[in-house]
């Protein structure tokens, strides 16, 4: 049986020195595990996704969410954060303001409905996504996935542990021992977030995503998966389809 090859970005580019790839809703619509067709794509506009990586990672290795976020009717846009793949600028705590910069990039692509952006990260892409939605409130929802702490970055930046471009590590690990996420978390009350987390994970261990629950307002949800690893949840088509769906029900919500 001969398959297609992997649907490519829409559009390629840079922005401020970020290297990004924007999905755009397919009109073919949302197919299931045989390929079928299971929902017509909405027309315009559609809701926005960012997508942030993880340390150590890159953009195209979220490419199987942004293809499942175009064809479900979302506009996806994913970047390479500072001092990773493509981008130009080193690892600094500038990369939260990023984050709000190619949100409004995203919001700014025509056929998207600037209320209506979410942006989803794993692990440190899970730390600055829930940052930079407590500070910009156009940011409309969150998915963090084992989303990691201020002190695990520290510990990996310290170790050397984290395979990431770094410029200056003393400021960098002095601005994040200025940051709590639990505050960030209290900051989101009102817009959806989504808490996913392996129970398995050996590196961020799942009581953090259950004190960060605590400490969230509505309307927020959380999932812990038995067994798993610190990878395993970002490509669970399931789960991608699950958080999907429980987001954008969430800002349906806020439409009416």
């Amino acid at each position: 049986m001969e398959h297609r090859p992997p649907r490519p970005p829409d559009r390629a580019g840079s922005h401020d020195g970020l290297a990004y790839a924007l999905f755009l809703p397919d009109a073919s619509g949302a197919t299931d595990v045989r390929g079928e067709a299971t929902r017509p794509v909405p027309p315009p506009p559609w809701p926005g996704m960012l997508i942030l990586h993880g340390a150590g990672s890159c953009k195209e290795n979220h490419f199987d969410f942004a293809r499942l976020c175009a064809a479900s009717g979302w506009a996806a846009l994913a970047y390479d954060q500072r001092g990773h793949g493509q981008s130009q600028p080193p690892m600094a705590p500038d990369a939260v303001a990023d984050v709000i910069r190619m949100a409004r990039l995203l919001a700014a692509t025509e056929g998207v409905d600037p209320a209506r952006i979410a942006a989803r990260g794993s692990s440190m892409g899970g730390f600055m996504a829930i940052h930079a939605a407590a500070r910009a409130p156009e940011i409309a929802a969150v998915i963090a996935i084992c989303p990691a702490g201020e002190d695990d970055l520290r510990r990996g930046i310290a170790k050397g542990e984290l395979e990431m471009r770094v410029e200056d590590s003393t400021a960098l690990r002095a601005w994040l021992g200025e940051h709590d996420l639990r505050d960030s978390v209290e900051r989101l009350a009102g817009r959806p977030l989504l808490l996913l987390h392996a129970e398995g994970d050996d590196r961020i261990p799942s009581w953090w995503s259950e004190e960060l629950y605590g400490r969230a307002g509505d309307p927020s949800r959380l999932i812990l998966v038995p067994g798993g690893d610190h990878r395993s949840l970002q490509h669970d088509a399931e789960l991608q389809a699950v958080a999907l769906t429980w987001i954008e029900r969430e800002l349906e919500k806020e439409r009416r």
